[in-house]
Order: structure tokens, then sequence, then C-alpha cells
């Protein structure tokens, strides 16, 4: 973990402090808003909001650009969820649910060979993530039967999609004023 972190600076560190901080905050508010969507559909509200809140770890590596810090993004919120007992159902599973999407992305960014700001990296990481977090979860969780699972995944890319895009433009309108 030490030779993970020398590769970051105290700036890269505050931004990935503050990138698990938004994705923390963001995802109670965002998954109640999604309820209203997906309860009629039987689906796990997070399937459809999750890339409003995964869109924080596609950000982070756009905006910090070295290999690992959306695994890092990922690790951060698991030990704020663990330590604040936000979501206490989930417990220590929480490590792996929120750890591996940012893996994922990472993962991605290394296959492809893309830049971490590129408009299709962040869109393919966003859907990488959220479709991570959502297959996750119904295992962990939910355990779905394979029509509602398909659903869920779907509306997973979907919002996946919409989350890295919103991220990229995120992005965008950072590096205009230079940050």
């Amino acid at each position: 973990m030490k030779a993970l972190l020398a590769n970051f600076g105290t700036f890269d560190l505050v931004v990935i402090a503050m990138m698990a901080a938004l994705g923390v905050a963001v995802k109670p508010v965002v998954t109640a808003l999604a309820h209203i969507i997906t309860g009629p559909l039987v689906i796990p509200g997070g399937s459809l909001a999750g890339g409003f809140y995964m869109m924080w770890l596609v950000l982070g590596a756009a905006l910090i650009k070295r290999r690992g810090t959306a695994t890092l993004i990922g690790f951060v919120q698991s030990i704020m969820v663990i330590a604040a007992g936000v979501y206490g159902t989930h417990g220590i599973v929480s490590l792996l649910t929120y750890t591996l999407p940012g893996l994922t992305v990472d993962v991605l960014l290394w296959l492809t060979g893309q830049e971490p700001d590129e408009k299709l990296a962040m869109f393919t990481g966003g859907i990488g993530s959220n479709l991570c977090g959502v297959f996750l979860t119904n295992v962990v969780f939910f355990r779905l039967p394979l029509a509602p699972l398909l659903m869920a995944l779907s509306a997973g890319a979907l919002s996946g999609a919409l989350g890295g895009l919103l991220a990229w433009m995120l992005a965008d309108r950072l590096k205009r004023f230079n940050l």
C-alpha cells in the first residue's frame, strides 16, 4: 500500500479524498430518486442511480491521471462507509462492493491504453464501473432472477454511460480553469 501511495502527491490525495466523499454523499440522494423509477420495475435503485455516484471514480481518474486512482477512490469510499456505518447492512463486504468498481475503471484504462481524460475512456469507465457494482450487489445481496438481473444490468449500463459522459463534461470544464 505504501508503494501505491508513493505515486501520489499531496494534491492528488486531497482530490482522491474529495472524489470519495462526493461519491458517498451523493449516493443516498440519487438512489432515493431512482427508486421512484426502479421500484415498479422490481430492480434495485442503485442500478439506475449508480452511474451518477460511480462518475466520481471516473472523474478522479481523469483529474489525477495516475494508475490506480479509481481503485484508491473506491477503497477510500469503502473505508468511509465502514467507519461511518452509513450503509450498515453491507458491513465489511463494502470493501469489495466499493473497491472493485474502481479497479474495473483502472483495468479498462490499462486494457484499452486510453488516457483517463478521453471521452471514450470516461464513457466506458462509467459503464464498466456501474456494471461491476450492479453485478456485485446482485451476487452479494439481491440474487435477482435472470429477467430482473438483465433489466438491472441494462439500466446500470445506461446510467454508467451517462455518468461517464457527465464526468467528462465536468473534467472538460475543470480543464478550462486549469485545474
